[in-house]
């Protein structure tokens, strides 16, 4: 949703420029809202020796209407088509070497900081959207709270997601590793993570920084007693890398694979009907020889 701070977190995360600052509206039509799209963005980076090719999808327009339902399916019918991409690779005899694996890995999902709890717009998309993609809530412009509101409002977003058991992003999902078990129970207490975002880099004695400068203070967004950022950062680009590729691949993709199977949309079902053309073609052609 627009004004939640999407774009600067985006640039801040990959540390360039990657979504360039929109023009400014045109003051007859800024009440109308435009359609939700999708615009894909190419990063490749590095983080601690580790190239990352990463693709971000932005999707402006998304809850900017009266009647958000379109968006809903659109964001469905996305995630769902690159399921059924790799699902029909998977059935090929013979397999593309080249095919580039399209799934998505993770949602940030931008909450409004309403200061009350929920809206009926964040519960069900992450109602609906849950099964397909791991969907990692975040607080956008948490800097509207005093820390007493901040404190208040994720425990109201907590309730609400306890409430109507909304399938976020289980970080103790594999519970076979106990020393990950540990770190990662921590990080769930910091659902939804808190973020606060800025292009400005200053020097100072101790190098540089990412510093928001407000008319009462600052705010270092790397500095985890200050927000969330630098734990979410190295959340999405370093430590759970990994643990988000598996969960989709071994979890959210299998059981779509499961549910399409069984509904007869790919795979055994449509070989058993090829099955059943050549033994039709093949007889046909045993009465011909006759």
């Amino acid at each position: 949703q627009a004004g939640l701070g999407r774009r600067t977190f985006l640039n801040t995360l990959c540390e360039r420029a990657v979504i360039a600052s929109p023009d400014a509206p045109n003051p007859e039509t800024a009440n109308v809202a435009d359609p939700m799209k999708f615009d894909t963005y190419e990063v490749a980076m590095e983080e601690e020796g580790t190239r990352i090719s990463l693709t971000v999808i932005d999707t402006p327009g998304f809850g900017d209407g009266l009647d958000n339902t379109s968006c809903f399916k659109q964001l469905q019918d996305y995630i769902e088509a690159q399921f059924d991409e790799v699902l029909v690779e998977e059935s090929r005899v013979k397999r593309n070497r080249r095919y580039r694996d399209h799934r998505i890995h993770v949602l940030v999902y931008f909450i409004a900081p309403t200061g009350h709890s929920l809206r009926e717009l964040d519960i069900e998309l992450i109602r609906r959207l849950g099964e397909y993609v791991n969907i990692i809530p975040v607080i956008g412009r948490a800097d509207s709270f005093t820390v007493e509101e901040l404190d208040a409002f994720r425990a109201n977003v907590m309730r609400d997601i306890v409430y109507y058991k909304l399938p976020v992003y289980n970080f103790c999902w594999d519970e076979t590793d106990s020393e990950a078990l540990v770190e990662n129970r921590e990080i769930m207490d910091h659902i939804p993570f808190s973020v606060v975002t800025c292009d400005e880099v200053f020097d100072n004695e101790y190098g540089s920084v990412r510093i928001r400068r407000y008319p009462w203070g600052t705010i270092e967004i790397d500095d985890e007693a200050q927000c969330d950022f630098a734990l979410l950062r190295y959340i999405l680009l370093n430590s759970h890398i990994a643990d988000l590729i598996n969960y989709t691949e071994d979890m959210l993709y299998e059981n779509y694979r499961t549910r399409k199977l069984e509904v007869g949309g790919y795979g055994e079902n449509e070989e058993e009907e090829d099955d059943d053309e050549e033994e039709q073609a093949l007889g046909a052609a045993s009465k011909k020889q006759e």
